[in-house]
């Protein structure tokens, strides 16, 4: 059952430390280490931990910038899930509403994960000052997971077995909405396909030469037509990140192009990517070139859960939606008036009337949306997933971002040292930590939450589609 209590003192906790969340989330954001490399990061969080208290574990499952804090002993372990990776080619300058990059082409936190691992963090700080001041038995554990971007990090986690003892798990993630996210998401299977053909002199002896590119650019063709023969949700996605040259007198004798290949279940994902090897070797046998390929990243489909969302929900009305000062609201505006025409006319088509004029005057979403009665359905895919596969697993979303923007966007990057987005952060840290609390101190609840996660699981076991053979980048 809610208490009053609890919300009490979790926003007490978290409200005495907001300038320190707003200075590591400030730093993290300057720092914007892509996946993999936010060594930075990770040490920044880490020194905070051990400052608080918690013990640290580091390198889990082969990467070296995961970690995790934990306190406390014994059962119920909670764990909350913390990120920090940024994408390239988002470098913007902060309280600019116009693109301005802080340098050329470099990275930028798009999809706020500066926010995301902060506002874990302070919820992980809030669930250890309840526990130490009532003396409970139980464990919060911090994970600090790596290339959520790219490479999938908590894929490789799960894949050795970093939350078999994990009684329930917790995360949320940036947006320009409130909600708790009761939704399933496509698996995916992310690859690197290479050809190599024979150079050649392309107008002297263009017969001798066995073009590499023209093997990328026929397995292109090849997944274009296949994206009419495969299921309504699947999604198949390229990038060419190897023409083999820029002279087009030269045969490229290399090329190379990364693939994304997605579907709503493990299986079908894994059957589709089979066909989409089929078409690179077809691609190859046309060209006269061999190919090979090698899987980087890999996860699976969400496993949302009732039981823990139902009281996410309750705890994140109960807290209320953080308030927005005038001057927030004059940059939200300038960054709504940003935006594409495109974009707020798909972000409008999502509301009724009433949210619609509301809007228009503040374009901000200050509303909470209800629980659905189904299961929603996202095309793109987290590797959040691997986690719930293994763990009764609740996530929300706050509205970190003026209405419409769009995720991976300079907009977000702008957007990510504003007030009005750490206090929209620290609303899901709240959330965070009010249910984790409670799910620490209700056993009904917890078995709830599992006796779910076990009926939805439906006797499938996880089998991560990253194969054994595949490591982390740099171990």
């Amino acid at each position: 059952m809610m208490t009053t209590d609890i919300i009490q003192k979790v926003n007490e906790r978290i409200e005495d430390q907001t300038e320190l969340f707003a200075s590591l989330s400030e730093q993290v954001w300057s720092y914007a280490e892509l996946s993999f490399a936010e060594q930075k990061s990770a040490d920044l969080l880490i020194k905070a931990f051990v400052k608080k208290g918690f013990s640290i574990e580091k390198d889990l499952a082969g990467l070296r910038t995961s970690f995790v804090a934990s306190y406390g002993s014994g059962e119920p372990v909670i764990a909350i899930l913390g990120e920090y990776d940024a994408l390239a080619g988002l470098s913007q300058k902060k309280d600019s509403a116009v693109h301005d990059p802080i340098i050329q082409n470099g990275s930028g936190h798009g999809c706020g994960h500066n926010l995301l691992g902060v506002g874990s963090l302070a919820a992980a700080f809030s669930v250890k000052d309840y526990i130490a001041q009532h003396h409970l038995a139980g464990t919060i554990r911090f994970y600090g997971c790596p290339a959520e971007e790219r490479g999938n990090g908590k894929a490789y986690m799960a894949r050795e077995g970093c939350f078999k003892d994990v009684d329930a798990a917790f995360s949320w993630h940036p947006g320009s909405v409130n909600v708790v996210r009761q939704t399933s998401s496509n698996a995916v299977i992310e690859a690197r396909f290479s050809f190599d053909g024979v150079s050649a002199h392309a107008a002297a002896l263009p017969e001798l030469g066995r073009s590499a590119l023209d093997a990328v650019e026929l397995m292109n063709v090849g997944a274009n037509y296949l994206r009419e023969h495969m299921p309504d949700k699947a999604r198949i996605h390229y990038a060419v990140t190897d023409t083999g040259g820029s002279s087009p007198n030269v045969v490229p004798s290399h090329a190379e192009v990364r693939y994304l290949v997605r579907s709503p279940k493990p299986g079908d994902v894994r059957t589709l990517f089979e066909r989409v090897i089929d078409v690179a070797h077809g691609a190859a046998l046309m060209t006269e070139t061999k190919m090979s390929y090698k899987i980087e990243g890999g996860c699976h489909n969400l496993i949302p859960n009732t039981a823990l969302h139902q009281v996410m929900l309750g705890y994140m009305k109960n807290i209320g939606v953080p308030e927005i000062s005038k001057r927030d609201l004059e940059f939200i505006q300038a960054i709504y008036d940003s935006l594409g025409e495109n974009e707020k006319k798909h972000a409008l088509s999502q509301l009724n009337q009433d949210q619609k004029a509301a809007i228009a005057s503040k374009p901000i979403e200050d509303w909470i949306i209800p629980l659905p009665e189904k299961d929603t359905f996202m095309e793109g895919s987290t590797d959040v997933s691997d986690v719930s596969w293994n763990v009764p697993t609740a996530q929300c979303m706050t509205a970190t971002w003026a209405f419409g923007t769009v995720p991976h966007t300079w907009q977000v990057v702008a957007q990510g040292t504003q007030s009005y987005a750490l206090n929209a952060a620290l609303f899901a840290g709240k959330t965070i930590a009010c249910t984790a609390i409670q799910t620490l101190t209700d056993s009904e609840l917890l078995a709830k939450a599992k006796q779910e996660f076990k009926e939805r699981l439906s006797g499938k076991k996880y089998n991560c589609l990253i194969p054994e053979e595949i490591t982390p980048p740099g171990k």
